[in-house]
């Protein structure tokens, strides 16, 4: 798919040009398929697609997946998109996971200080600002029917065989960046683990016929 002039910001359109599909291989591209039949069978009859992504905390994957979901489906030009995160218990967003999001080019002011902060992560000028902050994944900020549930953590996965009100559940597991927490790599790790969930994202929505 082609994609025209779009209005993120510089840094975050320097990221996703570096981004390279290629590296994913084969098994994860069947992975990733449901959630591309998901959206398309959306797209294709002009419904609202609701995504929320889940994992145990809602602290680093989860956050993650939403932001970059909600950039690439503004960068693909598919409108009606409303990305979402939630976990099986709230906690908070974790401080690396929004450092790397802002490395990346996100503008990321708190506008609430507890111990769940409350972050807008804006990735374009005049679009509304994602809203990040930890929540159980049938949190009244959350959709209750016609969404797909993709469980980004393999506890998650395993915690919840069943979410409610979501059309459709799908694994799409990454590996959890908080094991590098308080060590050399973690700067490193956080990068790595936003940069793949980014190219993966990519080349779903990049998949997308309008």
């Amino acid at each position: 798919m082609t994609t025209t002039k779009t209005t993120l910001f510089t840094e975050i359109e320097k990221v996703i040009s570096s981004l390279n599909i290629d590296s994913i291989v084969e098994e994860r591209k069947q992975i990733l398929q449901p959630l591309i039949d998901f959206i398309q069978s959306k797209a294709a009859t002009s419904q609202e697609i609701r995504i929320n992504f889940i994992c145990t905390h809602n602290s680093r994957r989860s956050h993650l997946s939403q932001v970059w979901s909600q950039t690439m489906a503004h960068y693909f030009h598919i409108k009606n998109i409303f990305c979402y995160s939630g976990g099986t218990e709230a906690t908070a967003l974790f401080p690396m996971a929004a450092e790397t999001l802002r490395n990346s080019g996100f503008q990321i002011k708190t506008i609430s200080k507890n111990e769940n902060p409350v972050y807008t992560i804006k990735y374009a000028d005049n679009e509304h600002p994602i809203i990040g902050f930890s929540k159980k994944l049938d949190d009244d900020f959350n959709p209750k029917s016609e969404f797909a549930a993709i469980m980004t953590c393999d506890s998650a996965n395993e915690a919840c065989p069943f979410v409610p009100g979501a059309e459709k559940r799908i694994p799409i597991t990454f590996e959890d960046p908080k094991a590098f927490d308080n060590t050399p790599q973690q700067s490193e790790k956080y990068k790595e683990r936003s940069l793949q969930i980014a190219t993966e994202l990519f080349y779903v929505f990049s998949q997308i016929n309008l």
